[in-house]
C-alpha cells in the first residue's frame, strides 16, 4: 500500500511537470538527447509499479519493478555525491524538491526494503487479499479508484496553489481593464512601491543563519538589487543562472541579493549549482510584503534607502533593469573615451579606447535605418572628397556583416549589434555622430540626424547645398 501510494503520487507529480523532471535527469547525468523521453518513461513506469502492486496477480511484478527503480536511484544519486554535487532529485514534481542527498539516499532505502518484503513473501503471498477479502470481486477496483482520487485530488492542490500565488497579478489586471472600462481617469496602482520611497528595512538569516540587515547590504555604498524567488517557481529556476553571471560580473556595480523562502538546504542546493550568492530566506513572505511583491521572480532597485525603480516582474523586465542599473552614465565633453571592444568587418577586435592620435568623427550608423539610407550617399561622397583638416570616419553599426559590406563604406566599419557604445556616448539612435579628438577624449556633443552629422564632419548636406 505505501508502495503503490508513493510511486503513483511520483508518477503523477512527475508526468504534471516534465520540463521539471527534463531538467533534474539532465542534472544527474542522462544526455540532453534522451532527457525528453525519459521525462515520460520515467513516470509512466512509476505509474505501473503503483498500479502492478493494488493487483493481487502482479503486486510481485510491481515490487520487483519498485526495487529495480529504486536500486537505479540510489546509484545514480551515491555517484553524484562522490563526484560532489546535488543534483535537484525532483522526486515528487514541484510538491516536493530538493537537492539530493543522504536523507535521500536513507528515504530510498527504506522504500527498498519495503519492496524487497513483498518479494521475500513470494509471488502467491505478496498481494492485497488480506484487505479486499471483505469486499468481494470489487476489492481491487475500490483500491484502484482511492489510489486515482488521491493521485488526482493531489493534483488539483498543486494547480490550485500555484494559480492562488498569481492572484494579486489577475486582480491588478481586472482592475486596469475595469478603470478602462468605466472611464477613469487614475491609472491602476502600479506593482511594488513608489519610486522614492523609503526602502523597507528588513533583518533576514542567510544559509549560514548569520542575521543580514539593509543597513548592512548599504554599507557597501553600492545600488542593491532585490531578487524576489522561491521554491518551486520554475521562472524562477531559468533566470537563476543569470543571477549568478550578473553577481560576478557586475561585483564592483551593483549589489545583487536573492530573497528567498524555504529551507536552507534546499536553497544552498541551488544557489550552489547556479552560482548564486548571498542568498536570504524568509519566514514565509514577510520582506516580499513588505516591498509590495506578490509574484516571483521579480526585483526592485534600491539606492541611498530608498526605492529606486518600479518593481520589475518577470525575467525579461528583470534583464532590462539590471543592464539599466549597470550601465554607466553617457560620456560628456571632455570624457577619455573608456574601453569598449568592437568587432570589424574581417573578425578582427578593435578597442575604441586606442582610436587617438588623430581627430576622429565616430558615426553611429544601421543598415536598416531609413534615415540612414538618405544619408548614405552624402556620407559617402565626403569620405571622397575628405581633407587632411577633416577628421577621419569611423562607422559604428548595428545589423550583419554582409548589410555593413553593402554600404559600401571606404571608412573602417566596427559591429555593435546591442548599440552599446552608441547608449555609451549618448547617442539615441541613427544616424549620429561625435568627435573624438587626437588624445581621445570626447570633443563635442551628439550629433543627431543627417544634418548634425554632416556639421560635425565639417561638411553640408547636398540637398542644403542645392
Amino acid at each position: 500500500m505505501v508502495l503503490a501510494a508513493v510511486f503513483g503520487v511520483a508518477g503523477i507529480a512527475k508526468l504534471a511537470d516534465r520540463a521539471g523532471t527534463r531538467s533534474s535527469l539532465t542534472q544527474f547525468g542522462v544526455p540532453a538527447a534522451l532527457a525528453p523521453a525519459g521525462a515520460l518513461l520515467l513516470p509512466l513506469v512509476e505509474l505501473a509499479c503503483a498500479v502492478a502492486l493494488v493487483r493481487p496477480n502482479w503486486a510481485w511484478w510491481g515490487a520487483a519493478g519498485a526495487l529495480a527503480l529504486l536500486a537505479a536511484f540510489v546509484v545514480a544519486i551515491a555517484a553524484n555525491l562522490m563526484l560532489g554535487r546535488r543534483p535537484d532529485c525532483h522526486c515528487f514534481g514541484q510538491l516536493h524538491s530538493t537537492p539530493a542527498g543522504w536523507p535521500t539516499l536513507i528515504r530510498n532505502f527504506v522504500l527498498a526494503g519495503a519492496a524487497g518484503l513483498v518479494l521475500w513473501r513470494g509471488p502467491d503471498y505478496a498481494g492485497l487479499e488480506s484487505v479486499t477479502a471483505g469486499l468481494g470481486g470489487a476489492g481491487d477496483a475500490v483500491l484502484v479508484l482511492a489510489l486515482v482520487v488521491v493521485a488526482q485530488t493531489v493534483v488539483a492542490v498543486v494547480v490550485l496553489y500555484h494559480l492562488l500565488r498569481q492572484n494579486g497579478r489577475l486582480i491588478r489586471r481586472i482592475e486596469e481593464i475595469e478603470a478602462k472600462v468605466g472611464g477613469a481617469v487614475e491609472s491602476p496602482k502600479p506593482a511594488g512601491l513608489p519610486v522614492d520611497s523609503q526602502a523597507p528595512a528588513f533583518s533576514l538569516p542567510d544559509l549560514d543563519h548569520a542575521t543580514v540587515t539593509l543597513d548592512a547590504l548599504r554599507a557597501g555604498g553600492q545600488p542593491l538589487l532585490l531578487f524576489f524567488t522561491e521554491p518551486g517557481c520554475t521562472a524562477c529556476d531559468a533566470i537563476l543562472p543569470e543571477v549568478g553571471i550578473w553577481q560576478r560580473e557586475h561585483v564592483d556595480r551593483l549589489t545583487i541579493v536573492p530573497i528567498s523562502r524555504g529551507k536552507a538546504d534546499a536553497n544552498r542546493g541551488k544557489g550552489e549549482s547556479h552560482g548564486v550568492r548571498n542568498i536570504l530566506l524568509q519566514r514565509d513572505r514577510e520582506v516580499a510584503a513588505m516591498y509590495d511583491v506578490d509574484s516571483t521572480p521579480s526585483a526592485v532597485l534600491v539606492k541611498e534607502g530608498r526605492i529606486a525603480s518600479p518593481l520589475a516582474v518577470g525575467g525579461d523586465a528583470i534583464r532590462a533593469l539590471v543592464e539599466e542599473a549597470t550601465t554607466p552614465p553617457p560620456l560628456k565633453k571632455g570624457d577619455r573615451v573608456p574601453s569598449l571592444e568592437l568587432r570589424d568587418l574581417k573578425g578582427g577586435s578593435i578597442d575604441l579606447a586606442t582610436l587617438g592620435g588623430q581627430r576622429t568623427l565616430l558615426l553611429f550608423w544601421n543598415p536598416s535605418c531609413g534615415f540612414c539610407q538618405e544619408l548614405l550617399d552624402d556620407v559617402k561622397a565626403w569620405e571622397k572628397r575628405r581633407g587632411q583638416d577633416d577628421p577621419r570616419m569611423v562607422v559604428v553599426s548595428g545589423g550583419s556583416p554582409k548589410a555593413n559590406r553593402e554600404q559600401g563604406f571606404a571608412s573602417q566599419v566596427l559591429l555593435d549589434a546591442r548599440f552599446a557604445a552608441g547608449a555609451r556616448f549618448g547617442a539615441g539612435g541613427t544616424p549620429s555622430a561625435v568627435i573624438v579628438d587626437a588624445e581621445g577624449r570626447v570633443a563635442s556633443d551628439v550629433g543627431v540626424g543627417a544634418e548634425a552629422v554632416m556639421k560635425l564632419a565639417g561638411a553640408r548636406l547636398a540637398t542644403a547645398a542645392a
